[in-house]
């Protein structure tokens, strides 16, 4: 598959480019050099550029979306958000793979087929349209395309219950929580963990999951939730 040009990302990005050499280094791959002789002649630095720029518009977003959340969940979220399968999505959703130039020793199809190197060429862009078009412009599109991901993301996926709850416990009655495994149902490829979390000799909450450290998050949060009614 040849490289297509970038006129065709311009036009989708809705953009005019002050400076295409940026674009052209954001969408170079290390693997090129070897072929072209070069050295550094990739996306290495704007992606570090890139990196921040997306960091700061989803923690703003976070912010002003999520106005219930914790500050440590927050960063939980923040995390999720930005890890490799969500920015790679955002590659995809801009055929990014089309503009990549990559050593001819590479097979495009199969180093397209995997996220890391989608999410690095999404950081690398977002750093090049950052100085090239401007903190408005890249935080407009990111909105675009991750704003979803923040609102939709389920908050069992971010929350640490069992910290909270070891917080909560340790702040009020300056002690700790403990769990015990009361009982495992089925075989051995496919468990269910039943456990019980402790303070003293008081049970707080039971819980289930399909392993021990998912059954002691979901009695975590029963407990949070029975200390809050």
């Amino acid at each position: 598959m040849e490289v297509e040009p970038l006129s065709g990302l311009y036009k989708k990005l809705k953009i005019t480019p002050h400076n295409e050499e940026l674009f052209e280094l954001a969408l170079t791959h290390s693997s090129y050099n070897s072929d072209a002789n070069t050295k550094h002649h990739d996306y290495e630095r704007l992606e570090f550029m890139g990196d921040s720029v997306i960091g700061f518009v989803v923690s703003d977003l976070i912010y002003k979306n999520k106005g219930d959340m914790e500050p440590g969940d927050m960063s939980k979220l923040k995390s999720y958000v930005v890890k490799s399968h969500s920015l790679a999505t955002f590659a995809r959703s801009l055929e990014l793979e089309k503009y990549i130039k990559v050593g001819n020793s590479l097979d495009r199809d199969q180093l397209f087929s995997k996220d890391n190197v989608l999410e690095d060429v999404c950081e690398s862009l977002m750093g090049a349209l950052y100085l090239d078009q401007g903190l408005d412009y890249v935080y407009e599109l990111i909105k675009e395309h991750l704003l979803d991901v923040i609102l939709s993301t389920d908050e069992d996926v971010v929350i640490d219950y069992k910290t909270r709850l070891q917080e909560e416990m340790q702040n009020e009655y300056r002690d700790s929580v403990t769990y015990v495994v009361d009982k495992t149902e089925g075989p051995a490829h496919d468990r269910t963990f039943y456990v019980s979390v402790h303070f003293g000799d008081m049970t707080l909450a039971v819980g289930k999951g399909k392993k021990k450290k998912d059954a002691e998050e979901d009695a975590a949060k029963n407990a949070l939730k029975k200390r809050s009614n």
